[in-house]
């Protein structure tokens, strides 16, 4: 080991994971940047400040001190921090602070408040700038509210439900937040009607998981300090499911309808959005079998179905995740997302539901819908057409068709767009640059550099990362790796090599981001003398419809092949240690890594598997269905990717991993597994975080990595 290599320091998992003591000194610092119309407004603790756009240059526009100054005696406690201030109206020197369970506006010219409310007992609340209405669920209960801006006259909330309970929810998202739901309330471009979900699940079987009392609770008198049920409403593949139907409020008739869609068993209602005139509202409708996709209109006064303006077909699942977005400039025609041509890519289609044209055609993929130019009638958008690997910010003109690319060509972009859509703030990161943020004028096709991170890792030992490509089990298909060489790499030794596996859909490990995005645990490993390597299978996200869909009705199996093509490359490196090599994976994760043990037993030494799948049969049905079919209908598939009659081939050491408390990957799959090994008498070994979900929160996610880190370390090194 050289000199100067021994005076760098060594990485602790207290600095590398994210729920570690030091983490936040080594990820790469950032500035937090909104928009306030076209003003590019800079917020931090103390002060938000307004950004030159040409220069990068800053200007205070006002201080915490003078926004507590302006609240006082409207507030009883302070603002402690400026970072999630808001400037909801372009133009207007208005201020959004939500803090002390109260919600305020305030004028920083005129120094005073214009708009106050209560934010107590909100959950999920969705305010609308326009109206200044807010919905929400009550905390600690299920029925959904509108408060009014008139509050402190003395105008009562509107409550909008009066039958909710565990078993029938409002406002909230549904379908297990598959088909691109985030929440469950959608206001009117006039801030005057809301639609809003209503999902039945008193159909839907309870799963029992279990809360029990933290070490030092202290029970209220009369109170038992046992532990309490706290079943988990659990629609698993091939059994009943939910029912969901959307409502609208209009505040002006104070009168709720519902869209008129039909008999919502097994059926998806997806991605509503609103005409720009608030009159119509849209919807993805999807069957059960999630083959059959229509984009559907209704009367948002009456509830009437107006139209069937768009149907997509697909022999195995078509997956609608965006909603439709009028034209700023056109309220007959919109923008829809599809991946009918084999990419996901824009359409334009007027509200008579013709096709006007496809505005964005290749083998590459949109990835986001940022937003609209309205002076260049353009569409703003993120797509992986520079690399498979990399995402960035790009310009289509709706009339011509013609493409801008906007950044730099390079790495990982997350670009926010200003209110016109004349400016960009592109942060962004390379895999040799941990952090920048340009400034980009859209119109002029110019950037200007406004924050570099500096390294947070100077002065540490650091692996080499490096990024490549291996042909997939086809023979023709790139598959893109990471490697993570352990740190003072001497290619005449032999390492004991880590596979990192996830390799479901929607999802990927391997981009253009910092270290090619490597997880903080593989420099950890790198560091303890471990080749970490990491590959996107196909079924992986963002390389298209063919490569998603490889998987179909055989989840797992298609993957393995990959994988192992993966193996078969480190086996041809001279420094891999054939004889030392293991395995591990988180979720679909856990599920290739018990897969890839016990399917190929004389390869992987030790594996550590986490929150597994063990039998996609326990899965949810909104997920399972799209990519296993179910049970009934496809009970070959089921049974080949089953790993309960894998277990008795389980030849090395295998930790599995769980959340008692987990509502994704039910607690039922790694327990009947673990049951299966005792039956076939095998030896696995269980480690369970008591009362944790499907990932470790907090400071236990460190727990979990030096847990697992461990067991490479005894069974592997």
């Amino acid at each position: 080991m050289s000199a100067q290599a021994q005076q760098l320091k060594t990485f602790t998992l207290e600095d590398l994971n994210f729920g570690g003591k030091n983490y936040h000194k080594m990820v790469a610092k950032n500035r937090w940047l909104t928009w306030w119309g076209d003003e590019l407004v800079r917020l931090d603790i103390d002060k938000c400040s307004i950004v030159d756009k040409t220069t990068g240059k800053e200007k205070t526009l006002f201080t915490l001190a003078d926004i507590n100054k302006w609240m006082n005696g409207h507030d009883a406690t302070a603002v402690r921090t400026l970072y999630h201030a808001r400037f909801p109206y372009g133009g207007k020197p208005l201020v959004m602070i939500e803090a002390n369970a109260t919600r305020t506006l305030v004028d920083f010219k005129a120094h005073k408040i214009v708009f106050t409310q209560s934010m107590a007992d909100e959950d999920k609340a969705d305010w609308n700038a326009t109206s200044r209405h807010t919905a929400y669920v009550e905390r600690g209960g299920y029925n959904l509210f509108i408060r009014t801006p008139k509050e402190n006259e003395g105008q009562n909330d509107i409550q909008l439900s009066r039958d909710a309970s565990r078993n029938i929810l409002y406002g909230t998202s549904v379908h297990r937040d598959e088909f691109g739901y985030h929440k469950g309330t959608f206001w009117s471009p006039d801030g005057m009607k809301l639609a809003f979900t209503r999902m039945d699940q008193s159909m839907v079987n309870d799963y029992p998981l279990v809360d029990f009392p933290e070490n030092d609770w202290t029970p209220a008198p009369g109170e038992s300090r046992s532990a309490k049920a706290a079943p988990e409403k659990y629609p698993m593949a091939g059994e009943t499911s939910h029912q969901v139907t959307i409502g609208v409020y209009d505040i002006k008739t104070g009168k709720t309808i519902y869209l008129k869609a039909g008999d919502p068993t097994d059926r998806y209602f997806t991605n509503p959005a609103w005409s720009p005139d608030s009159k119509t509202v849209y919807l993805f409708e999807l069957n059960r079998d999630q083959n059959d996709c229509r984009l559907m209109s209704y009367n948002a006064e009456t509830g009437d179905k107006l139209a069937e303006l768009y149907r997509e077909t697909d022999a195995k699942y078509v997956e609608p995740q965006h909603p439709i977005a009028f034209l700023p400039w056109n309220p007959n025609a919109f923008v829809m997302q599809s991946q009918k041509d084999g990419y996901n890519h824009f359409y334009l289609m007027n509200t008579q539901g013709k096709m006007l044209k496809q505005l964005t055609s290749g083998p590459w993929i949109v990835m986001d819908f940022i937003g609209f130019n309205t002076k260049k009638h353009a569409i703003i958008y993120a797509s992986n057409e520079c690399s498979p690997i990399q995402k960035n910010t790009w310009m289509v003109n709706v009339d011509n068709g013609k493409r801008q690319l906007l950044d730099n060509g390079k790495g990982w972009h997350n670009a926010s767009l200003s209110a016109s859509g004349s400016f960009l703030a592109d942060n962004y990161s390379e895999p040799t640059v941990p952090r920048k943020i340009e400034i980009i004028n859209v119109d002029k096709a110019r950037r200007t550099d406004y924050f570099t991170a500096e390294n947070p890792w100077k002065g540490y030992q650091v692996p080499e990362y490096s990024c490549g490509t291996i042909k997939a089990t086809d023979g023709t298909t790139d598959l893109y790796y990471r490697m993570v060489k352990p740190v003072n790499f001497d290619p005449n030794k032999k390492y004991p090599t880590i596979i990192y596996v996830y390799g479901g859909p929607h999802a990927h490990n391997v981009d253009a981001r910092w270290n090619y995005c490597s997880r903080g645990w593989e420099t950890y490993m790198a560091q303890k003398g471990y080749l970490l390597f990491i590959l996107d299978n196909r079924g992986s996200e963002n390389r298209g419809k063919t490569f998603e869909q490889a998987t179909f009705r055989q989840l797992g199996q298609e993957e393995m092949k990959d994988q192992m093509k993966g193996v078969d490359f480190l086996k041809s490196l001279p420094y891999v240690d054939q004889n030392r090599m293991g395995v591990h994976g988180w979720s679909f994760g856990g599920f290739m890594t018990i897969s890839l043990i016990t399917n190929h037993p004389d390869v992987f030494k030790v594996g550590v598997a986490g929150g597994p799948v063990i039998d996609w049969k326990w899965y949810e049905a909104m997920y399972g269905e799209r990519y296993m079919d179910t049970p009934q209908t496809n009970p070959e598939g089921y049974a080949k990717t089953s790993l309960i009659k894998q277990a008795k081939n389980l030849k090395g050491k295998l930790q599995v991993i769980i959340g008692e408390n987990d509502p994704v990957v039910l607690p039922q799959h790694a327990k009947s597994f673990i049951h299966q090994c005792i039956l076939d008498d095998t030896q696995p070994d269980f480690f369970m975080y008591p009362g944790e979900p499907h990932n470790m929160r907090g400071h236990q996610s460190t727990h979990l990595h030096e847990r697992i880190s461990q067991y490479f370390e005894d069974y592997l090194k």
